[in-house]
């Protein structure tokens, strides 16, 4: 094996690892939204976390992987490589996806599946328990495209906002503002759950499991190590090694978001809420997302730091303005989404990005305010196009078939109208040995015999 062989292996083996952290992320969103909502929601809320990766994984494969990193095609939307052949994802650095040359464009396609499904599932987040199932379906396949496109302004080397340099290294545009932007959409048109908000003041609709919504939180910390320093796409991009520097920056930004969004709840709510502690994770992950290669490890401290005060602000913001997120995901994916881009402008260390060939300096290293500039140019166009497609798409939905349950399915739950089962079936029906049964009661057992003692019969078997 040549010593190029071993670096394509390596970098290939690197790349898909970090796909498969990415796609278990999933399992974090699951069980994240799952604690944030009703107990009656719970097999909805899995079965949707479930379908985004099916969605998601065929639509990317068939259309989105062509849509945002085909050749031939022009600075908004790729144009080749749609179906891609096995000989087309085998190849390395060969058309019609000439830009991944240090991967497989199949291992480039795995981990950017991956990506594409983190950003379905921020939308249904903030659309959770009063959504029907088939919007999930048809508006997953559109924002699929929509995502992809987008994907392909910041991320294909012929998209138009990264030849003007815009810095996004691992999507807190592409992925988590987009996501956040389709959910603000959804959310809007499909209105507040039921008895949110009475005579115009928010009320309290507490998630039923925090300890779920806490592991969830642990298992998408433990992704974004796939999520941010799998997007290296090799083991040298930067220089040997340099994902673990990203690795670090991420772990550092997360840490301080917690304490962020711990302190500025203390202050604010008087209470160190656990759910605005653990979304200050989510909403610092995210910050970092854009930043991770582009900034020193204070400044990843700075970044998370303010995107846990940016969440525990936001929840309370979107509640004030009438707005029902159940998850907090508009805050955490697309406000922290915009400080994370944002930053760049002020805290890219121009030596990071001369070895990255990408974008200049901040302004607080004397880049002046070009830097901004673009980040700002980015948020705007990508937020333009991507909230307007989805609310017109969502809309047509609405007003043709209608996209929201209906109130006497909203109360009941979504687990039996929309998939004939219930998540915690032992609280709401009879089940054989169930909670509630006669069979949870503690037996009277007779005491065993002593001595010669026989029993005249044996004893019935315990059954509870």
């Amino acid at each position: 094996m040549t010593t190029e062989e071993l670096g394509l292996a390596a970098s290939t083996l690197w790349v898909v690892i970090a796909a498969v952290l990415v796609l278990f992320m999933q399992a974090g969103f699951a069980f994240l939204e799952a604690g944030l909502t009703r107990m009656k929601n719970v097999g909805h809320i899995a079965a949707k976390n479930a379908l985004v990766l099916g969605i998601a994984a065929i639509v990317y494969y068939l259309v989105g992987f062509g849509l945002a990193f085909g050749d031939d095609g022009s600075g908004f939307v790729g144009g080749s490589g749609f179906l891609p052949t096995a000989d087309e994802l085998l190849a390395v650095g060969q058309a019609p996806f000439s830009w991944f040359g240090a991967i497989p464009a199949g291992a480039a396609l795995l981990f950017q599946t991956a990506f594409a499904a983190v950003s379905l599932a921020i939308v249904w987040g903030a659309m959770a328990e009063r959504a029907r199932l088939w919007v999930y379906i048809v508006f997953g396949i559109a924002y699929t495209l929509i995502y992809s496109i987008v994907s392909h302004w910041v991320w294909s080397g012929d998209g138009w906002l990264f030849a003007k340099g815009m810095q996004d290294f691992a999507g807190s545009t592409v992925v988590h503002y987009q996501g956040a932007l389709a959910g603000l959409a959804g959310a809007l048109l499909l209105g507040p759950r039921i008895g949110k908000f009475v005579g115009g003041k928010p009320q309290a609709i507490p998630g039923h499991n925090m300890a779920y919504t806490t592991l969830g939180v642990f298992i998408l910390w433990f992704g974004w190590f796939g999520f941010n320093s799998g997007s290296t796409l090799s083991v040298d991009y930067g220089g040997v090694g340099f994902f673990a520097y990203v690795a670090l920056n991420t772990n550092l930004a997360a840490a301080a978001g917690v304490i962020g969004a711990m302190v500025t709840a203390w202050i604010v709510i008087r209470k160190p809420d656990l759910s605005m502690m653990l979304n200050g994770a989510i909403g610092a992950l995210v910050a970092i997302t854009a930043a991770c290669a582009f900034v020193a490890p204070w400044a990843a401290i700075i970044i998370g730091l303010v995107a846990g005060a940016i969440v525990v602000l936001g929840v309370l913001l979107v509640e004030k303005v009438g707005i029902d997120d159940p998850v907090g995901a508009l805050a955490a994916h697309g406000m922290a989404g915009v400080w994370g881009t944002l930053a760049l402008g002020f805290l890219t260390v121009p030596k990071l990005a001369e070895s990255l060939d990408w974008g200049q300096g901040g302004l607080f290293y004397g880049g002046g305010l070009h830097q901004l500039g673009i980040q700002a140019l980015g948020l705007v166009t990508v937020g333009a196009f991507t909230f307007s497609a989805s609310f017109l798409i969502l809309w047509v939905m609405k007003v043709t078939v209608g996209i929201r349950a209906e109130p006497e399915v909203e109360a009941a739950g979504l687990d039996v109208s929309e998939h004939g089962m219930w998540g915690y079936p032992e609280f709401y029906i009879p089940v054989p040995g169930g909670y509630g049964t006669e069979h949870t009661v503690h037996h009277q057992v007779q005491p065993p015999p002593r001595g010669d003692e026989t029993p005249s019969s044996a004893p019935a078997p315990a059954t509870g």
